[in-house]
């Protein structure tokens, strides 16, 4: 493939993995932390200019920071995901009436719930 051409596709997927990571902060089912990173792999490598723009940026950079350099989440952080998993959770297992997906959003729940607590606490 030519250089080009990777570049372009390196930020389509970057610009991708972005939109589909922002979303995840309000759809808990959906993982924020990857998509960044995967974001910033494809920013790096396509463009300096977003790479910066992302890794500086005031709301994301800290979390590609912190899971880049500690493999860790700061306690708020991880108690703010956590309550926010499953009230939404909670609210869509209210509306939803059927016992299969309720059972997927729990099992989901109990995933995602495990994954923050098994990182590490930035205090």
């Amino acid at each position: 493939m030519p250089q080009n051409i990777k570049k372009y596709v390196l930020f389509i997927a970057g610009s991708l993995s972005l939109a589909v990571g922002v979303i995840g902060i309000f759809i808990p089912v959906l993982p924020t932390t990857p998509l960044l990173l995967i974001a910033a792999y494809c920013y790096l490598r396509s463009s300096e200019r977003m790479y910066n723009w992302l890794i500086h940026h005031r709301f994301f950079g800290i979390y590609i920071y912190n899971y880049l350099k500690y493999k860790a989440v700061p306690r708020k952080t991880k108690i703010w995901a956590v309550v926010f998993i499953w009230i939404t959770l909670t609210i869509s297992m209210i509306l939803i009436d059927n016992w299969y997906v309720r059972g997927m959003l729990l099992f989901v729940g109990a995933c995602v719930s495990v994954h923050l607590y098994k990182l590490k606490t930035l205090d």
